[in-house]
């Protein structure tokens, strides 16, 4: 058999094994293909998934250090590296690996989201407003970014701030409205925009 169609057959072997919930014969198989072809990025990438489904955080951590070490301009692989990291608690390390992310790809809105939570939790909540709202304006629809950008603004002392998201979100995300009205006693902000 050719390695092309070997690599083809296991990735589909893979999916098949996932869906019914043999994790560990479907990561012996993404073993199989990262020593048919060790720079595999999709293998190396579903092998990062598995890793973290298990709770091994460190290393698929490692494992996408690899990847962007192989693919060092790829844009999903540097984001993956920082959800898992901040996840992990290594924020440092994660807000790094977002700003690489938006530096090759400045539309990644997932990852400017990722960089604004990693700011909040490293309370440099300046450049977590300047991040949260790039996020919100490539994805102005996803509540996510707004009520986070509410979250800071609430901490910044800023309630007029945090009022006037509570507004913008009613009208498309009623219920984020009212659990950031709830959460941040703000009670429920005033309908007219000011």
């Amino acid at each position: 058999m050719n390695l092309t169609f070997n690599l083809l057959y296991l990735r589909s072997l893979v999916r098949v094994l996932l869906m019914f919930g043999q994790r560990d014969a479907a990561l012996q198989r993404v073993q199989q293909m990262i020593a048919l072809r060790p720079e595999d990025r999709h293998a190396l990438s579903t092998l990062a998934h598995l890793q973290v489904e298990a709770g091994q955080r460190d290393a698929a951590i490692a494992t996408l250090e690899q990847i962007v070490r192989i693919y060092p301009d790829f844009a999903p692989g540097w984001f993956n590296l920082g959800f898992v990291a901040e996840e992990a608690d290594h924020l440092q390390k994660a807000e790094a690996a977002f700003r690489r992310a938006i530096e090759l790809d400045i539309k990644f809105d997932r990852a400017w989201y990722g960089l604004g939570i990693c700011l909040i939790r490293q309370r440099r909540f300046d450049e977590a407003v300047q991040a949260l709202r790039r996020n919100t304006e490539l994805q102005p629809m996803s509540p996510y970014g707004w009520y986070q950008l509410a979250r800071v603004h609430v901490d910044r002392q800023e309630p007029e701030e945090a009022a006037k998201i509570i507004r913008h979100l009613r009208g498309f995300e009623p219920k984020v409205a009212a659990q950031l009205e709830r959460e941040t006693g703000l009670g429920k902000a005033p309908a007219q925009v000011a």
